[in-house]
């Protein structure tokens, strides 16, 4: 069995792969992760701890999927690329994905997440697991930018401060040709809600940075384009509890409400200076 003695931002991947690992034994899955279910009899814990209320399992399903559609649509149309996988916990996307011979696939977390990694999934070709904060300039320079890049960053952004999630963000726009970015990310008002989070709570965690529209990211550079963007309350599934498909009715009508938690996909090209 496998040990873990993660605090604060690192522990919420635990949640996560607990509700994929939920998932996955549902006779109607969502996303058949059996490789998060197959970590999670490694560990050596008690998951009824990590703070999962009835439902989340299947919400944290519907978020995976939204980002993983997404990243499979970029990578169609880009069959030659680079993945920048940012905070990716224990995700397998990669194992769900598949991506082609043409993908330079690259999962960056801190090192003891990546040594976890190590320990419950198999290497494979085309992919590559960096230790290190996202924060850190250092990794980034590490890697060729003679590529377009998708940036896949699922609850990743609201746990940075908001200056460090923008030279994140410029730095991969500095560094690359052009690309992609699909990623969740929380309001304001959202950031405030989260500390209420049983799972956020249980992980001792703290969130920081919320953004409230479209336009308040392509402030943060004129290369940024946001091509999408879709409400957390729009995920359409009839096994959510009945109090959260309530609260998506009521948020129709209040747009504060319905922006708590959104999927953002947005597109990069070069500055027309450049």
């Amino acid at each position: 069995m496998t040990k873990v003695n993660l605090a604060g931002e690192k522990a919420t991947l635990l949640p996560t792969l607990y509700g994929r690992a939920l998932d996955s034994q549902s006779p109607d899955s969502i996303l058949h992760d059996t490789m998060a279910y197959d970590a999670v009899q490694q560990i050596d814990m008690d998951f009824s701890t990590v703070g999962l209320r009835r439902g989340d399992d299947t919400a944290i399903a519907l978020r995976a999927r939204c980002l993983d559609d997404w990243a499979r649509e970029f990578l169609a149309a880009h069959p030659e690329c680079v993945v920048l996988h940012l905070g990716c916990g224990l995700d397998t996307r990669v194992y769900r994905i598949d991506p082609g011979p043409g993908v330079r696939w690259f999962d960056v977390d801190y090192p003891e997440v990546i040594e976890l990694r190590g320990q419950l999934f198999p290497d494979r070709e085309g992919y590559t697991a960096i230790g290190a904060s996202v924060t850190d300039p250092m990794w980034l320079a590490e890697i060729k930018g003679d590529l377009p890049v998708l940036v896949v960053a699922e609850g990743l952004f609201m746990y940075l401060r908001e200056d460090e999630g923008k030279d994140l963000v410029r730095r991969v726009l500095d560094h690359f040709p052009s690309g992609q970015f699909v990623f969740d990310g929380l309001s304001r008002r959202g950031t405030k809600l989260q500390k209420l989070n049983k799972a956020v709570q249980a992980a001792k965690a703290t969130v920081h940075w919320g953004f409230d529209s479209c336009e308040e990211l392509e402030a943060i550079d004129s290369r940024l384009r946001c091509v999408s963007s879709m409400s957390a309350f729009d995920l359409d599934n009839d096994r959510l509890p009945t109090g959260f498909r309530m609260t998506a009715k009521v948020s129709k009508v209040f747009t504060g409400m319905r922006n708590l938690a959104v999927f953002y996909r947005m597109d990069f090209q070069p500055s027309a200076s450049g």
